[in-house]
C-alpha cells in the first residue's frame, strides 16, 4: 500500500487541471494512541483545499523546520511544483474535521534533485523522497529539529516515534484523529534483506512492527528518535505487515 493516496493525487491534479493550470500534485497510525496537536506545534497536515474527498484536504503531513519552510515527502507534492498556490499546510489541527489551528498558503516548491521512483512487488519506491514548501508567510516556531546525519540510524536509538492522521489499518481510512505511536527502528540489513535492492541506505530507513506503522495519508510524517527528526514517512509494502516494516526518507540533508 502506498503511504500517500493515489486517489487523492488524481482527484486534486483533475481539479487544478480543470482550473487550466498543466499541473499535476500529490501515507494514521497504526497502533498508537491519539493524542493533542499541542504537543507537536511544528507539525504541519499538508493538504488542498481542492480535494474534497478528505476532511481539511490533507492527504501528506510536514514539519516546520524553518520560519518559511515545512519538510515533506517529494511524492505528496511533485506534480503541484508548476501551481504550488492548490497547496496549503496546517498546524494545531488535532482532528481534520475541525476548524482550529492556522493554514498557510505555498508560495514555492523544492525536490531534491535526486528524487526518482521505481518499482518492488508492485509498490512504488522513493528515492531521496524529501522536497520544502517555502511558505507565504514566516511562522514564529517552534521548529523542529533534524539530526545530524551519522550513517546507521540505529546510532541514534533503537526506538523512534511517528505522527499523523493518516489510517489506523491498511484497510480503514476513515481516521481523522491526530496519533503517535513507538515504534522499532529496523537495522538496515532486516530492511535489506525484506526488500532487497529497492532499499537503499543512503536515503531510506527502516522503521515499524506489526503492532505500529505508518498507513494511508502518512506520507511526509515525521520520524523522530530523542525529539530530532531523522525520517520521512515515504514508503512500505502494506501497513503493519509482517517482515515488511515501514521505509522513511532518511533525512540527511535539506540544503536544496
Amino acid at each position: 500500500m502506498f503511504r500517500i493516496s493515489r486517489i487523492a493525487a488524481a482527484v486534486t491534479a483533475t481539479f487544478i487541471i480543470g482550473l487550466g493550470a498543466p499541473v499535476v500534485p500529490a501515507t494514521a497510525i497504526v497502533g498508537g494512541n491519539t493524542i493533542e496537536a499541542s504537543a507537536y506545534p511544528w507539525l504541519a497536515a499538508v493538504g488542498s483545499p481542492l480535494y474534497f474527498l478528505r476532511p481539511s484536504g490533507q492527504f501528506c503531513g510536514g514539519a516546520l523546520i524553518a520560519p518559511d519552510r515545512v519538510v515533506t515527502s517529494a511524492h505528496c507534492v511533485e506534480l503541484a511544483r508548476l501551481l504550488p498556490q492548490g497547496i496549503t499546510v496546517t498546524f494545531g489541527r488535532t482532528d481534520l474535521r475541525s476548524h482550529d489551528g492556522v493554514t498557510v498558503g505555498v508560495k514555492e516548491i523544492r525536490i531534491h534533485p535526486d528524487f526518482r521512483e521505481t518499482d518492488f512487488e508492485g509498490e512504488t519506491v522513493h528515492h531521496n523522497d524529501l522536497a520544502i514548501l517555502i511558505l507565504d508567510e514566516a511562522r514564529p516556531g517552534p521548529f523542529l529539529e533534524i539530526a545530524t546525519p551519522q550513517g546507521d540510524p540505529r546510532a541514534y536509538g533503537n526506538t523512534g516515534t511517528i505522527v499523523g492522521w493518516g489510517a489506523t489499518s491498511e484497510h480503514d481510512t476513515s481516521n481523522t484523529l491526530l496519533r503517535s505511536a513507538a515504534v522499532p527502528i529496523v537495522p538496515n540489513v532486516t530492511c535489506a534483506a525484506a526488500y532487497g535492492s529497492a532499499f537503499d541506505p543512503a536515503d531510506m530507513l527502516c522503521a515499524g512492527s506489526p503492532d505500529a506503522d505508518t498507513a494511508e495519508y502518512d506520507s511526509g510524517d515525521p520520524l523522530l528518535v530523542a525529539g530530532r527528526l531523522i525520517g520521512l514517512t515515504s514508503w512500505g509494502k502494506g501497513s503493519a505487515r509482517p517482515g515488511f516494516p515501514g521505509v522513511y526518507a532518511y533525512v540527511t540533508t535539506v540544503g536544496f
